[in-house]
């Protein structure tokens, strides 16, 4: 038997050298995932013989935008009133920023920022001086002249709070939840009665506040907000948590299915169809006119609106529990 050695290195060889052993660099250990900002487990509340809240389950991960979305009375206010510790529940488990909102302290409230969907305080203050009476609550806030023209309100700094038009006092409801630097930002129906310039300026807001690394969790009716906004979306209906997933994969691939629609000899068509491409080409040799075109040829897949309307009763074939991973 032949036995091989290899040669000892050399002095002031180079590492690699024959004869010279590298140690591997050690692999870099895995970042752990920060906890979620919102942990919330068969959350439960009733009023009378009236479940409100029937076992929700939910998670939102710092940075997040969470938009909930339900029909009135499915349990969206209720829960969010827990979350921001207004509301006691009858059971589950509840955790915001690492604290049970039963529970927490001042120290825990000044870290949120809660722009509810009315309020009338403070009517006999101008708008700056709301904006820096508030900010004095918090102990880093921003600069309240600064906040104030994020919102669109310079122009209306020495008006008072009653004399604003609703949008208008709308904002200032948003510059009272922003001014604290809040980590995490609860927004019901922020938009109400804004028009629609004043509302894509607010959504570019919203949308700097998470960069900035702000978590945001939405309640809203308006759709387009939700799709433009949310990284995820959670539909709740009857107290439960129905689907949740990001605005392009809500409801799973069944409930986004394309529908071709077109007329033959009078009679307007349509077909769902996971292959759009290829039943317009058998259209094409089997329904087009002498012109080669298809009469009212359409194809239109289902947006948000209409996935949502499915999960809340709409359609009984997206009724059944759904979960999507964004």
């Amino acid at each position: 038997m032949t036995t091989t050695r290899t040669p000892a290195p050399t002095p002031g060889s180079p590492p690699g050298s024959p004869g010279t052993s590298t140690p591997a660099a050690p692999a870099a250990a895995p970042r752990p995932k920060a906890p979620p900002v919102v942990r919330v487990r068969d959350l439960r509340k009733r009023y009378g013989e009236k479940q409100a809240v029937a076992g929700i389950d939910l998670d939102i991960d710092p940075g997040e935008i969470v938009a909930v979305l339900g029909p009135n009375g499915a349990g969206k206010t209720t829960t969010v009133e827990i979350l921001e510790g207004f509301r006691a529940r009858d059971a589950g488990e509840v955790r915001v920023l690492g604290e049970d909102p039963a529970t927490a302290g001042r120290g825990w409230r000044a870290r949120l920022g809660v722009v509810a969907q009315d309020s009338r305080d403070q009517a006999e203050l101008t708008v700056a001086e709301s904006v820096r009476y508030t900010a004095r609550y918090y102990p880093d806030p921003a600069e309240p002249d600064e906040v104030v023209a994020a919102v669109g309100l310079s122009a209306k700094a020495g008006a008072r709070a009653r004399s604003l038009s609703g949008g208008q006092r709308r904002r200032l409801d948003v510059a009272l939840g922003i001014v604290g630097r809040p980590e995490l930002l609860f927004l019901d129906e922020p938009t109400t009665g804004f028009d629609p310039q004043a509302r894509r300026t607010f959504w570019d807001l919203v949308n700097r506040l998470r960069d900035g690394g702000t978590t945001i969790l939405l309640t809203t009716h308006d759709l387009a907000e939700a799709a433009y906004l949310a990284d995820r979306v959670a539909v709740v209906r009857d107290g439960e948590v129905v689907a949740t997933g990001s605005p392009e994969t809500l409801g799973g691939a069944q409930a986004r299915v394309p529908q071709v629609s077109w007329t033959a000899d009078g009679v307007q068509r349509s077909e769902r169809t996971p292959a759009p491409t290829a039943l317009v080409a058998r259209l094409a040799a089997t329904a087009a006119g002498t012109d080669g075109e298809i009469t009212d040829l359409r194809v239109s897949r289902p947006t948000l609106e209409d996935v949502y309307l499915g999960l809340v009763g709409h359609d009984p074939s997206a009724a059944h529990r759904t979960e999507e991973t964004s």
